[in-house]
């Protein structure tokens, strides 16, 4: 069975190895996050105590990080993961990256006889406990047949999407479309409000037409409609996936107005406090502006 690297172990990636280890593989884990570490060696895992640890004697290598510069430089800088993984072991990045980036460092590593796969994820944080994330997954077919078995321990949803970075293009085009759909409904939300409509009114109106969203249904009742602004998927998160995407519609030809103004909302709440808090808290800082706040009833 492939020996397995771990590299991020925070909110999303420790429980996606945790779900590994739990197939019966041998996971190693590294993070910069010591506690993350030894939450790791907890459940089951091992230790490593490098980069140069991690990807030594592993048949995968997967990455878990918050941006592209960060999987470059963990993956191609001094000390990095590409010089001690070995010919014909698979890197797969499951970080929301710039495709460009995914291009450039599975270049780099093929050089070197090392595969790369990118499999970004979609859903919650409850969705990688479970182990029922979406898996957008670009590569060649072959070596994403090789590395699918390890995929399905963390993702129930398998959508191949064609050669190296399209899952990284998928992933951001699905945020794009989620970040915009949420800043919309939080200022709908608090209109309404404002004007005098309960929130179980609008909801029950907005179920019948074509108002209705997954923001509405899912993932505001569970946070920001419930006032829990814990971190599931951060602010600052979010609006580096907008800003990605509309870099990546930039070298399209694709204007972007609209995922413009949601990206304006991600940046006004990173920068006024809420960058560590979920992205739901776009919510808050509407509500905050007008005065009111939005709030499902307790036995709503």
């Amino acid at each position: 069975m492939d020996r397995i690297g771990f590299l991020g172990l925070g909110t999303m990636g420790g429980p996606m190895a945790r779900n590994i280890l739990r197939k019966g593989y041998r996971v190693k884990g590294f993070d910069l996050n010591r506690n993350a570490i030894e939450a790791h060696v907890a459940v089951g895992g091992e230790a490593a105590a490098s980069l140069a640890d991690l990807a030594d004697g592993a048949d995968v290598v997967i990455t878990m990080l918050p941006d592209g510069p960060d999987v470059e430089r963990a993956v191609l800088g001094e000390g990095g993961l590409a010089h001690a993984m070995r010919p014909g072991a698979v890197l797969v990045d499951m970080s929301t990256i710039d495709p460009a980036v995914t291009r450039r460092v599975g270049q780099a590593l093929a050089e070197k006889g090392i595969a790369m796969v990118d499999s970004p994820v979609g859903k919650t944080q409850d969705h990688a406990i479970a182990g029922t994330l979406t898996l957008m997954v670009g590569g060649d077919p072959a070596v994403v047949e090789r590395v699918r078995p390890i995929l399905a321990c963390m993702g129930s949803d398998f959508f191949y999407c064609g050669s190296l970075g399209m899952g990284e293009a998928l992933k951001l085009t699905n945020n794009f479309l989620a970040a915009t759909i949420l800043s919309a409904t939080s200022e709908a939300l608090v209109m309404g409000a404002k004007a005098g409509l309960s929130l179980e009114l609008m909801t029950e109106v907005m179920r019948t037409t074509m108002a209705w969203n997954n923001q509405l249904a899912i993932a505001l009742p569970k946070k920001g409609l419930a006032g829990d602004f814990s971190p599931g998927f951060m602010v600052k998160l979010g609006e580096k996936d907008q800003r990605l995407a509309i870099g990546m519609a930039r070298a399209l030809g694709v204007d972007t107005p609209v995922g413009d103004a949601a990206h304006a909302v991600l940046v006004e709440a990173k920068t006024t406090g809420f960058a560590d808090f979920d992205v739901t808290s776009v919510l808050h800082l509407r509500e905050e502006q007008a005065g009111i706040t939005v709030r499902a009833s307790k036995d709503a």
